[in-house]
């Protein structure tokens, strides 16, 4: 196996992660979705700074190259990045009551099925069963779902997100997570 390393994210790593995100949206939705819905899907889909900020987004690379990122967060927010408002909810969740948020992961096309949204995953899944969270909940792009299924997320439900008159179809998943003991 390649030398795989996961990290904490900085901003020093956005403009890496964006052309992560840019190519992972553009070349892994292909067979999932249709052109126009993968064009449209860079309205809802891409970097969320607040993930960063709050320290639980995961950058990993393999042999020094940006292989993918991802995270979780503890806000409301289920998806969107930094430019779909209406899909921002910074409120913080109780994690007794409430499920942890997967979020924005992506992995270049060059690294897929390689184990590294697996890896990112799993890291994501530890902290926020860390903090307290008992569950955690993502919503899945098409492409993402058999990932997602294969690591014991169960589809809650499916969503059309509407952007201008394109549907992107996409499914919210949860799975319940064995949080460390205080």
């Amino acid at each position: 196996m390649s030398d795989l390393s996961c990290r904490l994210a900085t901003f020093d790593d956005l403009a890496a992660m964006r052309g992560v995100m840019t190519r992972a949206i553009d070349e892994l939705q292909q067979g999932f979705l249709d052109p126009a819905q993968v064009a449209a899907s860079h309205a809802i889909m891409g970097l969320d700074r607040q993930l960063v900020e709050d320290g639980t987004y995961f950058l990993v690379e393999i042999d020094g190259c940006v292989a993918g990122c991802g995270g979780w967060s503890r806000r409301a927010t289920l998806y969107g990045n930094d430019g779909s408002a209406g899909l921002r909810e910074p409120r913080l969740l109780d994690p007794a009551h409430e499920a942890a948020r997967v979020r924005a992961m992506y992995t270049h096309p060059d690294f897929a099925r390689r184990g590294v949204g697996r890896h990112i995953l799993a890291a994501a899944e530890t902290a926020a069963a860390a903090a307290g969270f008992r569950a955690a909940e993502l919503m899945a792009t098409m492409a993402g779902e058999p990932l997602y299924r294969a690591c014991g997320y169960r589809a809650k439900e499916a969503v059309i997100d509407r952007v201008g008159s394109v549907d992107i179809p996409l499914l919210r998943m949860v799975k319940p997570l064995n949080p460390t003991a205080p």
